[in-house]
Parts: structure tokens; sequence; C-alpha cells
């Protein structure tokens, strides 16, 4: 989903802090640090992180039945209240140089940071099986809330998953298809119980409970996804026009260990309670820490964001006396 928000900014040669990422940490510890008073830039290559494969959010405080595209717009214009910059690109690396921080982009661009907050969230984890790579695109999805219309009258879909956005995406598409198989590898689901109740309730929703997905097959487009029951070993084979993965997430973890962060054995980002990270001036915040990992919420990404907010201030102050803005 591709939003179109105004006034995005140039990057400055220089900053407080630079936030690298665009999802609810990013632009809650943006909100805090200029409210800190430190000329604040937001880098990413998307506004509002995985919020953009959302629906409707209905489980942040004051904000009930949500569109995550209007709550993406919300946070966008609270940080442009502040006066935060927010650049659309990538951060490729950066590196020290004395007091500050190097941050390099994509696109080429260069600036100085006193401080920075890695805030990149994560990205959409893989099958791994034959076909999966070739359809992508043609029948392969990674995203319910962006492509569901794509498949109204079809058949047939699949969403692989037993988690809350595999369910989420099965309720979406139930909407669209004719019928949603959902392929889960145990018995019991580990989404939340509002989550199980409606997908149980959902008459063209069938539970392919106890089997995993060992091939995607088709010839221009996906035509049928083969399962595999764990128990019996008896291969299945299922005619859908889309199949939907929706089986977790996993880290950045190359990224971080190119910029010399210390990572946990699955990737993610080691940080306290302060969000601290093993580098100095360098915070983290949200789904690419170690912090909360069992529980990935919006809400807990904010108070992540406003707490690496709150360590960057301190650490400028301690270091350079005072924000830029105070000089």
């Amino acid at each position: 989903m591709a939003l179109r928000l105004p006034g995005l900014d140039r990057l400055r040669d220089r900053y407080d802090v630079v936030i690298i990422g665009g999802g609810p940490a990013a632009f809650s510890a943006a909100i805090y640090a200029r409210r800190f008073g430190m000329v604040t830039a937001v880098v990413a290559d998307r506004i509002g992180g995985m919020l953009n494969e959302a629906g409707v959010v209905d489980d942040y405080l004051g904000l009930p039945d949500t569109p995550a595209s209007k709550m993406v717009k919300l946070f966008y214009s609270h940080a442009k209240k502040y006066g935060v910059d927010v650049i659309l690109d990538t951060v490729t690396r950066f590196r020290r140089e004395g007091d500050h921080y190097v941050v390099e982009t994509r696109r080429r661009r260069r600036t100085l940071a006193r401080a920075l907050i890695v805030a990149i969230g994560t990205r959409r984890r893989r099958l791994g099986v034959p076909g999966e790579d070739r359809f992508v695109g043609r029948g392969v999805s990674y995203c319910a809330v962006c492509d569901a219309p794509l498949y109204r009258g079809a058949e047939a879909v699949a969403v692989v998953g037993g988690g809350d956005s595999a369910l989420e995406a099965a309720l979406i598409l139930s909407e669209y298809a004719k019928k949603v198989y959902l392929i889960h590898r145990r018995s019991e689901f580990r989404a939340q119980p509002y989550y199980i109740k409606q997908v149980r309730e959902r008459p063209n929703v069938e539970l392919v409970l106890n089997s995993v997905v060992v091939e995607i097959r088709g010839d221009d487009r996906v035509r049928s996804v083969v399962v595999r029951d764990v128990r019996s070993g008896e291969l299945r084979e299922i005619p859908v026009r889309g199949v939907f993965v929706e089986i977790g997430f996993e880290p950045f973890r190359e990224w971080a260990v190119e910029n010399g962060l210390e990572v946990d054995e699955e990737g993610f980002i080691k940080v306290n309670e302060w969000m601290e990270t093993n580098l100095p001036g360098v915070f983290a915040a949200g789904d690419c820490t170690t912090m909360w990992k069992g529980f990935r919420q919006i809400v807990t990404a904010a108070a992540m964001g406003a707490v690496a907010a709150y360590s960057a201030y301190n650490y400028v102050v301690k270091v350079f006396g005072s924000t830029l803005e105070q000089r």
C-alpha cells in the first residue's frame, strides 16, 4: 500500500538524532525527540512500516476500529507538526567519525548525526518451498490486505500460518474468495482467542491442521498447493488460485551485523531496558530488538520509541552539552 503524504523533506547536513525506519517505533521516537528539542530526521524506505500491511486496528488506545492507513497518516502528521524531517530513502550504512555518526543512504545522500535510533522492524518470513519464488506476484502473496481484492470471486485461496496475521488474513480473504483453506502445522493456533473464534465461525474457511506446505504448483500462475500431514506423511493437493504466506517475521540480521550492532541468535538487535545497543549513541526500538520478543504490538513499539528518544536525548546532552536547537 503506497500512501501519498505531503511535505516530504530533504536530508540536512547535520542532526541531533537520525531515526532509521518508518513504523510506529520510529514515529514515536521522532515525536519525543522533537519534544526534547532535538533536530530530528526519520529516514525510511516506506512510511508506516508493517502497518501498511494491516487492516483495521482495534487495539491501540483511543483509536478503536481505525484503518491502518489512517493511523499511518496520523503518526506522520503528528511528527510533521513538531517539525520532524521525513525522508524517503534507505540507510545503507553508518559509521563512527569522531563524536558523530556518518549516515549514508541508497540515494547517495549523507548526513551527520550525534545519535541514532534504529527502528527498522522486520520482514516477512518465507516458506522456502518449490514454486514459492516462481509465483511471487502470480498467486503467491505476503499481504492479504494489499492483494485480497484481486481474488474477488475466486473458487479458493490458501493462507499458511497460525498466528494473528494468518487468521486475520483468512478473515479478510473470506470476504472475497468463495473458499479459504487455512493451513497450519499444529493442531492449535497461537493467535488471540478473538481471531480464533471468528475464523471458526466463518463458514467458508476450512482448517487444514497438522499440515505443512511442501510445494506450490501452477503454470503461468498458482493453480494448487501441496500439503503434507505431519502425522501420517500423507500428501494432499488442494486447487487454489492464491497462496498467502503468513508465517511470521524475521529481523534484518545482515544489515545490523554489517553496521556493528550486536544481535542475538535469531538476529534481533540486543538492547537493554533503556534501548541502548552495544554502540555508544546508538539506540534501537520496536520489532527489530530483543525487547518483548513474544509480544509485538503497535503500543509496545511506540513505548520503545519513546524510551529510545529519551535515552538519545540524555546521551546528546551528556556528550555535547546541548542539542543543536539550543545552541
